[in-house]
């Protein structure tokens, strides 16, 4: 049959109808989050973790100057780290565009850190701002 789905639930919701993928994910606090859609292209997905890994490696690195626990520390290591990413044009475009391919929700998923969530909100400031 064409357009086979596959359904997953749970926490997560995730559905795949042929080459189409659609997550939604259920945050602790009840409320429903629309997730994004994308063709689930492996061009795509590999863009999308190398840019995180890029992401990843300079918040642990930033680690070792602004401590992250505190919410004022994490903010700080975010600050930091979108004013890096902001000032380097190649890494600025391969975040931005691994945004836009795979979802804001798909990136968050791929970064492991204490302030992943101060850049998330920054990173999806910096793409609304481009896109105006």
């Amino acid at each position: 049959m064409s357009g086979d789905r596959n359904i997953q639930a749970g926490r997560d919701y995730r559905e795949t109808v042929g080459r189409n993928y659609r997550h939604s994910n259920f945050r602790d606090q009840g409320a429903y989050v629309e997730g994004d859609y994308y063709n689930n292209n492996p061009e795509q997905k590999q863009n999308l973790a190398k840019a995180a890994a890029e992401i990843q490696q300079l918040l642990e690195t930033l680690d070792k100057t602004y401590p992250t626990d505190t919410t004022t520390g994490k903010m700080k290591v975010a600050a930091a780290a979108v004013e890096q990413i902001d000032t380097n044009p190649g890494l600025s475009n391969r975040v931005l565009s691994a945004l836009k391919a795979g979802g804001v929700s798909a990136f968050e998923q791929l970064l492991n850190h204490p302030a992943a969530s101060f850049v998330i909100g920054a990173l999806q400031d910096l793409q609304e701002t481009q896109q105006s």
